[in-house]
Protein backbone atom coordinates (compact mmCIF):
# COMPACT_ATOMS: atom_id res chain seq x y z
CA UNK A 1 0.00 0.00 0.00
CA UNK A 2 1.06 3.82 -0.88
CA UNK A 3 0.70 6.50 1.09
CA UNK A 4 1.19 10.20 0.34
CA UNK A 5 1.78 12.36 2.81
CA UNK A 6 2.03 16.18 2.69
CA UNK A 7 2.38 19.12 4.31
CA UNK A 8 0.95 22.16 2.55
CA UNK A 9 -0.26 25.89 3.75
CA UNK A 10 -1.59 27.23 0.63
CA UNK A 11 -2.79 24.44 -0.93
CA UNK A 12 -0.13 23.77 -4.09
CA UNK A 13 1.47 20.68 -1.95
CA UNK A 14 -2.04 19.06 -1.12
CA UNK A 15 -2.88 19.65 -4.79
CA UNK A 16 0.57 18.01 -5.91
CA UNK A 17 0.04 15.20 -3.91
CA UNK A 18 -3.28 14.21 -5.28
CA UNK A 19 -2.08 14.17 -8.61
CA UNK A 20 0.81 11.75 -7.33
CA UNK A 21 -1.74 9.37 -5.72
CA UNK A 22 -4.14 9.71 -8.77
CA UNK A 23 -1.25 8.73 -11.36
CA UNK A 24 0.39 5.83 -8.67
CA UNK A 25 -3.06 4.53 -8.67
CA UNK A 26 -4.06 3.35 -5.41
CA UNK A 27 -2.86 5.47 -3.03
CA UNK A 28 -4.28 6.99 0.80
CA UNK A 29 -3.51 10.57 0.70
CA UNK A 30 -3.26 12.82 4.02
CA UNK A 31 -1.47 15.38 5.88
CA UNK A 32 1.14 14.78 7.85
CA UNK A 33 -0.91 17.03 10.68
CA UNK A 34 -2.44 15.04 13.34
CA UNK A 35 -0.34 11.93 11.88
CA UNK A 36 1.19 9.05 14.12
CA UNK A 37 4.25 6.63 13.72
CA UNK A 38 1.87 3.93 13.64
CA UNK A 39 -0.71 5.05 11.00
CA UNK A 40 2.49 5.81 8.50
CA UNK A 41 3.58 2.42 9.62
CA UNK A 42 0.89 0.53 7.81
CA UNK A 43 2.21 1.65 4.27
CA UNK A 44 4.98 -0.59 2.30
CA UNK A 45 5.39 3.00 -0.08
CA UNK A 46 5.69 6.24 1.65
CA UNK A 47 5.75 9.60 0.05
CA UNK A 48 6.21 12.86 1.87
CA UNK A 49 5.69 16.04 -0.06
CA UNK A 50 6.72 19.35 1.55
CA UNK A 51 7.13 23.00 0.55
CA UNK A 52 9.56 25.71 1.14
CA UNK A 53 8.60 28.66 2.75
CA UNK A 54 10.84 31.74 3.78
CA UNK A 55 14.51 31.61 2.85
CA UNK A 56 14.45 27.47 2.87
CA UNK A 57 12.51 26.96 5.63
CA UNK A 58 10.53 23.68 6.02
CA UNK A 59 6.61 24.19 5.84
CA UNK A 60 5.01 24.21 9.39
CA UNK A 61 3.12 20.94 9.37
CA UNK A 62 6.20 19.16 9.08
CA UNK A 63 8.19 21.44 10.92
CA UNK A 64 5.95 20.31 14.18
CA UNK A 65 5.12 16.71 13.09
CA UNK A 66 9.21 15.67 12.00
CA UNK A 67 9.67 13.83 14.97
CA UNK A 68 7.24 11.55 14.03
CA UNK A 69 9.33 9.76 11.77
CA UNK A 70 11.79 8.92 14.16
CA UNK A 71 9.21 6.04 15.45
CA UNK A 72 8.46 4.39 11.75
CA UNK A 73 9.80 1.05 11.30
CA UNK A 74 11.16 1.80 7.41
CA UNK A 75 12.67 -1.28 6.97
CA UNK A 76 11.53 -3.13 3.55
CA UNK A 77 9.87 0.29 2.85
CA UNK A 78 10.17 2.54 -0.17
CA UNK A 79 10.11 6.44 0.55
CA UNK A 80 10.00 9.43 -1.98
CA UNK A 81 10.10 13.14 -1.33
CA UNK A 82 8.71 15.57 -3.72
CA UNK A 83 9.05 19.29 -2.82
CA UNK A 84 7.77 22.58 -4.19
CA UNK A 85 9.46 25.80 -4.35
CA UNK A 86 9.82 28.81 -6.48
CA UNK A 87 13.08 29.03 -8.51
CA UNK A 88 12.70 32.24 -9.63
CA UNK A 89 11.51 34.14 -6.28
CA UNK A 90 13.92 32.33 -4.00
CA UNK A 91 16.72 31.22 -6.64
CA UNK A 92 18.91 30.16 -3.67
CA UNK A 93 17.14 28.15 -2.12
CA UNK A 94 14.51 26.48 -3.91
CA UNK A 95 13.13 23.28 -2.90
CA UNK A 96 15.53 23.18 -0.01
CA UNK A 97 12.59 22.11 2.53
CA UNK A 98 12.88 18.33 0.86
CA UNK A 99 16.65 18.27 3.00
CA UNK A 100 15.61 17.67 6.48
CA UNK A 101 12.80 15.26 5.39
CA UNK A 102 15.68 13.02 3.79
CA UNK A 103 17.66 13.63 6.98
CA UNK A 104 14.78 12.63 9.30
CA UNK A 105 14.14 9.69 7.40
CA UNK A 106 17.79 8.71 7.11
CA UNK A 107 17.77 8.96 10.95
CA UNK A 108 15.41 6.42 11.84
CA UNK A 109 17.10 4.16 9.40
CA UNK A 110 15.45 4.73 5.95
CA UNK A 111 16.27 5.06 2.23
CA UNK A 112 15.55 7.78 0.43
CA UNK A 113 14.55 6.86 -3.04
CA UNK A 114 13.52 8.86 -6.70
CA UNK A 115 16.62 11.46 -7.13
CA UNK A 116 15.73 13.99 -10.07
CA UNK A 117 17.44 16.22 -12.92
CA UNK A 118 18.26 19.67 -12.14
CA UNK A 119 18.35 19.83 -15.36
CA UNK A 120 15.09 22.00 -17.31
CA UNK A 121 15.34 24.29 -14.02
CA UNK A 122 16.75 27.75 -13.33
CA UNK A 123 18.19 28.34 -9.43
CA UNK A 124 21.24 29.26 -7.89
CA UNK A 125 21.51 26.71 -5.26
CA UNK A 126 19.49 24.52 -2.97
CA UNK A 127 20.52 22.18 -0.07
CA UNK A 128 18.17 19.79 -1.83
CA UNK A 129 21.10 19.31 -4.83
CA UNK A 130 23.20 16.00 -4.57
CA UNK A 131 25.52 16.05 -7.53
CA UNK A 132 23.56 16.83 -10.43
CA UNK A 133 20.20 15.72 -9.18
CA UNK A 134 17.68 16.71 -6.73
CA UNK A 135 16.94 14.23 -3.80
CA UNK A 136 13.49 14.45 -4.65
CA UNK A 137 10.83 15.47 -7.43
CA UNK A 138 11.00 18.81 -7.54
CA UNK A 139 7.78 21.12 -8.78
CA UNK A 140 7.75 24.84 -9.13
CA UNK A 141 3.61 25.74 -9.46
CA UNK A 142 4.63 29.31 -9.74
CA UNK A 143 6.64 29.22 -13.07
CA UNK A 144 6.40 25.97 -14.39
CA UNK A 145 3.04 24.59 -13.30
CA UNK A 146 2.44 23.05 -17.18
CA UNK A 147 5.51 20.48 -16.63
CA UNK A 148 3.92 18.99 -13.39
CA UNK A 149 1.79 16.36 -14.40
CA UNK A 150 4.21 15.10 -17.32
CA UNK A 151 7.04 15.41 -14.23
CA UNK A 152 5.14 13.36 -11.57
CA UNK A 153 4.61 10.52 -14.49
CA UNK A 154 8.39 9.86 -15.34
CA UNK A 155 9.26 10.34 -11.66
CA UNK A 156 6.62 7.58 -10.76
CA UNK A 157 7.58 5.51 -13.74
CA UNK A 158 11.20 5.57 -12.24
CA UNK A 159 10.15 4.62 -8.74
Amino acid sequence: MTAVIFGSTTGNTEAAAGLIAKAAGEADVFSISGCSAEKLNRYDTLIFGTSTWGIGDLQDDWEENLSILSDVDFSGKTVAIFGLGDQEGYPDSFVDGMTPLKAAVEEAGGTVKGAWPTEGYEFDSSTAVEGDRFIGLALDEDNQSDLTESRIKDWLADL
